[in-house]
């Protein structure tokens, strides 16, 4: 009977009436033949009910969606009326009053209800198939309850790519839609806009799966979701979704905590409310498609070429240095024998005169009456190394000499460089390398569990749909594999191509510069600043690190993993600090433990302040205290060169300090001794105490990017300090170093104008973070904050160079000639 035609709708809606008339069922069994698009009004009791048949026509290939429309005066909660709907293959069922559920449960209900039922799945017959839908109405109530039932059959249900589609939707009222990926399309974003913020709403991306979730308290059960007040995006990729297409479902909540918002000021307890269609939204949604594989190859062929550029530049300016020199060795200019020339006209003062004449002296030949110890690689034993832990005196210093003598050096009014590079450069240099080994110990650890972590923070997002653990930038999150936003990784792989580069280049100079020891060359051992690499080398892992880590807080950014992306940076500033401090003080910088434990703090606040320091008054009074007085003792101990010793009162230091501004200010009014030092240390403290004021004053809810800036504004304000001072010293800055100087400025501008273009925060809830979201601008692929980490990587590699060469002058000058400030 293949060629025989199918039945009609009305003839199947007969036959199966009649059916069910034959049975001899009550009143209520007898389902009563229905219209789409007519409103039936009636009315059931316990002992009544309704049950109503729509039949309808399928064609073959199309998907046919129908919506009821239910409605009932009544708010008695005791005796709500019951709305079943039985399908060929499902039931979906609710009651009116629809009871909602908020925060400290109160309860919400609504009298109008709207359901879209899960559609049939298209046939692969090729003649039409008939379907037919039976809704039925029942209330337990001894009373009559009077009710409206409509139901139609939607006409666009299905979106279209490219093609934008309103709709609104309500807590009761919710909406969903069926979309299907074209032939060429691999992945697609769905982006969902309204002009309102509220109500708080959830979009879900489910499988074509019956029953669809699509109320409150079960949207969350299948599929992924977001929630939203005014923008949403969600990429979606067909291996996902065998069957090549999904539903879309809206969901608008009965309140707005989720998103941000408060609970309305006109529900108090748990009285029931009755809002109906008060909580309207107007919701447009577009889904287009997302960029190919092709982008993928030229994004990671732009990331990695960008960044191998550095490479041959420093390839090229090796090698026009190495000709550079080759050409000044063969004219003679930096031979042996002309360094000897120059120290033999020297006229060192003899180890017999008393180094205490020289204290506050400022003529040239105390301020240089240090010299003769300046080279004590000579004089020490080629077999006299020793151990470093046994030489260090404490974590400042670890000075041989009998603690009369550093008095007598460190406190004269004009320092040398020759006065505080006295001690064996091998015991120096062991000192200094600890910073390296100490740092990749702590990278070790701090980065494996960091790993663990941000993978099952992936996992889970994967796993239970749930997008708002993330805070990524949904408009321009470019998932691959199990990554959801592997864009936000690839833009770091300039701190470790940048950092290893960085390594590459102090590697070369170390080796250069122990060639030069092994043939005793003038100039290595009795000119230049002292070359100690270890806080080189320290900068370099960090710099590596901070990419590492930066690529895992991007794995999953939120709350609870921020300082992932923030510790390195805390420690790339203070090695900064240090290293700029150890340029002119050798012989007196922190040693690596003391630096360690002084970041581990710092971390430790962060995290404190993280946690406690969005509304506790408290935490901020105690972290500015400690933060002027962390001031105070650092510029005390810098002051006086490390020769300040707290003594039996740990409140030594401050007395001390109070007493030489009472003195030095008040009582005489004289100048001060060390003046470029005050001058610094006063505009340190002012600014430092400007920050403890902000903070608690506005306390500001980003507490690691408050203290980040703490530090790069110190950093900056000491290397600015350190240039004025060089160029007042009448030394120069070489065109490398320059060119670094310049790049750095140009670069950090750059950068920081991209850092300051917000997608994203995770101080608000994922609703209104996601309101900052905004489209790629690079290649398709990468946003704002991707081209930030391209230029700060970009930026702090030449920063790095600028500590590395700025002194490159100096290699020519002997120290007893260096001035140290």
């Amino acid at each position: 009977m293949a060629g025989r035609a199918a039945p009609a709708p009305g003839a199947l809606l007969c036959a199966l009436l009649c059916a069910a008339a034959a049975a001899g069922g009550g009143p209520g069994d007898n389902p009563a033949p229905g219209a789409f698009g007519h409103v039936y009004r009636g009315a059931v009791n316990i002992s009544s009910e309704r049950v109503y048949a729509f039949a309808y026509r399928s064609e073959p290939g199309q998907v046919d969606a129908v919506r009821v429309y239910v409605n009932s005066s009544s708010e008695n909660l005791q005796y709500p009326v019951l709305f079943v709907v039985r399908q060929q293959k499902g039931v979906l069922s609710w009651q009116v009053p629809l009871i909602f559920r908020g925060l400290y449960q109160r309860t919400y209900n609504y009298q109008e209800v709207s359901r879209t039922l899960c559609p049939s799945e298209p046939t692969p017959e090729t003649r039409p198939s008939d379907q037919i839908i039976f809704v039925d109405v029942a209330s337990m109530a001894p009373f009559n309850i009077a009710y409206e039932l409509l139901v139609t059959r939607l006409e666009n249900f299905q979106l279209e790519t490219n093609k934008a589609f309103n709709f609104t939707a309500s807590p009761s009222q919710p909406q969903y839609f069926l979309y299907r990926f074209p032939q060429d399309v691999d992945s697609v974003i769905i982006n969902v806009v309204s002009d309102a913020a509220y109500p708080c709403s959830v979009v879900s991306v489910q499988d074509i799966v019956c029953p669809v979730y699509d109320l409150d308290h079960n949207v969350e059960f299948n599929g992924v979701y977001q929630s939203m007040t005014k923008q949403a995006a969600i990429t979606v990729q067909r291996k996902d979704f065998p069957g090549e297409q999904f539903f879309v479902v809206f969901v608008i909540k009965p309140e707005d905590y989720a998103c941000g918002g408060s609970v309305p000021s006109s529900v108090h307890g748990n009285v029931n409310r009755t809002w109906n269609l008060q909580r309207t939204k107007n919701l447009q949604v577009t889904i287009v498609p997302s960029i190919k594989k092709s982008v993928y190859v030229q994004a990671m062929f732009f990331s990695f070429l960008s960044f191998l550029s550095f490479y041959l530049g420093s390839v090229v300016v090796a090698f026009v240095h190495y000709i550079r020199v080759q050409r000044k060795a063969s004219a003679g200019r930096l031979s042996p024998e002309h360094g000897s020339g120059m120290m033999t006209s020297s006229h060192p003062i003899s180890a017999s005169t008393p180094e205490g004449s020289s204290y506050g002296a400022i003529d040239e030949s105390s301020s240089s009456g240090g010299h003769q110890l300046s080279s004590p690689e000579r004089r020490a034993p080629a077999g006299s190394d020793t151990d470093s832990s046994v030489e260090e005196e404490s974590d400042f210093d670890t000075m041989p000499e009998i603690e009369s003598d550093k008095n007598i050096i460190r406190t004269k009014v004009f320092l040398y460089l020759s006065d505080l590079s006295k001690k064996d450069r091998r015991i120096v240099s062991k000192k200094y390398k600890i910073y390296f080994w100490n740092i990749i110990t702590i990278a070790v650890f701090y980065a494996l569990p960091v790993i663990q972590l941000v993978i099952t923070y992936q996992t889970v997002v994967n796993v239970t749909g749930n997008q708002d653990i993330c805070y990524y930038n949904f408009l321009c999150a470019h998932p691959l594999g199990v990554l959801s936003a592997f864009n936000n990784i690839l833009s770091n792989v300039g701190h470790m191509m940048l950092g290893f580069l960085f390594l590459l280049i102090v590697l070369r100079r170390d080796i250069l510069h122990r060639r030069a020891m092994e043939m005793k060359d003038i100039y290595t051992l009795d000119y230049g600043i002292p070359k100690h690499f270890g806080l080189f080398y320290a900068m370099g892992i960090a710099l590596m690190m901070e990419g590492v880590l930066s690529a895992c807080y991007h794995v999953c950014p939120n709350y609870s993993n921020f300082q992932f992306d923030t510790s390195f940076m805390y420690m790339i500033a203070g090695l900064c600090m240090l290293k700029l401090y150890q340029t002119r003080h050798p012989d007196i910088n922190a040693s690596a433990y003391s630096a360690y434990a002084s970041f581990a703090v710092v971390i430790s606040l962060a995290v404190l302040g993280v946690v406690f320091g969005k509304n506790d008054m408290w935490f901020w009074v105690i972290f500015s205290l400690i933060h002027v007085l962390a001031s105070l003792a650092l510029s005390t101990q810098i002051y006086y060169m490390g020769r300040f010793k707290i003594g039996e009162c740990y409140m030594g230091i401050f007395r001390r300090a109070v007493m030489v501004l009472y003195t030095d200010c008040i009582q005489q009014c004289s100048r001060p001794m060390y003046m470029d030092r005050m001058v610094l240390l006063i505009v340190g403290n002012l600014v430092n105490w400007s920050f403890a004021i902000f903070g608690l004053v506005y306390r500001p809810r980003d507490f690691a990017s408050y203290i980040l800036g703490i530090f790069i504004c110190n950093l900056l304000l000491y290397l600015a300090f350190y240039i004025i001072m060089k160029l007042r010293s009448s030394e120069k800055l070489l065109p490398i170093p320059m060119f670094c100087i310049v790049a750095t400025a140009v670069v950090w501008a750059a950068a920081l104008y991209f850092f300051f273009q917000t997608l994203s925060s995770w101080e608000e809830t994922p609703a209104e973070s996601r309101e900052k979201n905004r489209p790629c601008i690079l290649l398709g692929f990468f946003d704002d904050h991707d081209v930030w980490h391209f230029l700060s990587a970009a930026a702090l590699f030449f920063s790095f160079l600028v500590l590395l060469t700025l002194d490159d002058d100096l290699d020519t000058v002997r120290r007893d000639k260096i001035p140290v400030f």
